[in-house]
């Protein structure tokens, strides 16, 4: 090793050093400012749950509202402790070594995706991994604009690298990954939405936690590539880091990751291809399943035995709706793919390991009797407020102040002013979003992509 090279170590060393002390205490002024939101926070949910309660003693006929809130805020505050204490020590897992890097491929399936795909190929080119073990399969699904053009253009630039395939028909995303699945000839396997591009060092990172022979499925973290064009998109890039930085880090901690997106998962081809045939066509209520096959193939990982978990280094950025009618449509099929989903994962995690399955059914519980306990709570925001027409600013305000505790996590994530537009989003839901989830359990059966 030359001087420089041994200085240049040496510094590196302390840089990491610096950086390890500095997280450190950041952590401690996080939980420090967050004590003091949880504070205000506590003042807030107490004068609302005196209101409650005497709500309760006057009108006997609401309680069976007004105690089952009272008890899901209570669990809900200890779901968010044991949230907390599992993010504040997640750590990514280390890079695979470019010497030993397994050979890999990536699916991007397409549909009238346009100009936009030739971005995400080149963005997987680009990527650094050795091109000896790299393959790189495009399918598109039949498009009818000039996706395909530009898909073949892309193969004739990189001969041996990009592979063109072709649906002479739309016939839905899971087919067009399951053509790829069963081209692919790498021991890991990467999929990547045709709207999304990948960071230079994501594949490298990605193929990290495959050491772990457990592992079935990598999550890679989702940001907003369009982030800068509009205020949902701005809104959108907030709520994506916390459901990954927050959500899936902490569903990592125990081999959980419930939904491992489209956008950017790595999976083990030897865990995959044995149950491509039942996720292919995969039916509820009797009518053949369309989207949401990110979550579904983890569910598929999950009933055979394997681990999911969540790489935050490995970054991709996706494009979403900049208007709220297309936001409406994509959260539609979201949460039709969420109830679907769900029920299909109460039957499997009782094959989880004992502890996973402990925290998994208390996690899951907590997040769905939000949706009960949000309508419920909406309902008697309006009858205290005809009783007492400051409770609605008081809602307001407790609002405001959950949502900026929130973004204490964000923070963590990303040290900018954007966290406003995630204080935002939370009046935006609660005013433009409520009717989503109940048309979409109404509609559960629905085959339309809506956005496509």
């Amino acid at each position: 090793m030359t001087v420089l090279e041994h200085a240049s170590d040496q510094t590196g060393r302390a840089d990491e050093a610096v950086g390890e002390t500095t997280d450190r205490w950041s952590y401690v002024i996080y939980a420090i400012v967050f004590a003091v939101f949880a504070g205000q926070v506590y003042y807030q949910a107490h004068g609302i749950s005196k209101h409650m309660l005497a709500l309760a003693d006057t009108h006997k006929e609401l309680q069976f509202l007004l105690y089952p809130s009272l008890l899901w805020m209570g669990m809900g505050l200890l779901l968010l402790v044991f949230r907390t204490c599992v993010w504040m020590f997640y750590r990514p897992f280390p890079a695979i070594d470019r010497t030993t890097a397994p050979p890999l491929t990536v699916i991007i399936p397409a549909y009238n995706e346009g100009a936009m795909v030739q971005n995400s190929i080149e963005s997987v080119v680009a990527a650094d991994y050795p091109r000896d073990r790299l393959e790189i399969l495009v399918v598109d699904d039949g498009s009818t604009d000039d996706t395909w053009r530009y898909i073949r253009e892309a193969a004739d630039r990189h001969p041996g690298l990009v592979t063109a395939l072709r649906h002479d028909r739309n016939r839905g995303k899971r087919d067009a990954l399951a053509l790829g699945f069963r081209r692919a000839r790498g021991d890991i396997i990467v999929t990547i939405d045709s709207d999304s591009v990948i960071e230079r060092n994501a594949l490298l990172a990605i193929a990290g936690p495959f050491r772990d022979p457990k592992v079935g499925a990598v999550a890679g973290k989702v940001l907003v590539y369009n982030r800068r064009k509009g205020l949902i998109p701005r809104m959108m890039h907030v709520r994506f880091v916390l459901s990954f930085d927050l959500v899936r880090s902490v569903e990592s901690a125990y081999g959980n990751v419930f939904c491992c997106p489209g956008a950017l998962t790595a999976l083990r081809a030897s865990a995959v291809r044995p149950v491509i045939d039942r996720w292919l066509n995969q039916k509820f209520l009797g009518s053949r399943c369309t989207f949401g096959e990110d979550r579904a193939l983890t569910n598929c990982l999950f009933d055979t035995g394997y681990n999911t978990v969540y790489q935050r280094s490995a970054v991709v950025h996706t494009e979403v709706p900049e208007i709220y009618s297309k936001l409406c449509k994509m959260l539609i099929r979201w949460d039709r793919s969420y109830i679907r989903e769900e029920i299909q994962f109460a039957r499997i995690v009782w094959k989880r390991p004992l502890l996973t399955r402990a925290i998994a059914l208390f996690d899951r519980f907590v997040n769905n009797m939000r949706y009960p306990v949000y309508y419920g709570c909406m309902a008697l925001v309006g009858i205290l407020a005809w009783q007492d027409p400051r409770m609605i600013l008081r809602m307001m305000v407790a609002m405001g102040i959950v949502s900026l505790a929130n973004m204490i996590y964000f923070i963590r994530s990303e040290r900018s002013f954007d966290f406003l537009y995630g204080v935002l989003y939370a009046y935006f839901s609660w005013f433009a979003l409520f009717w989503i989830f109940p048309y979409a359990l109404f509609t559960v059966r629905a085959r339309s992509w809506l956005t496509r």
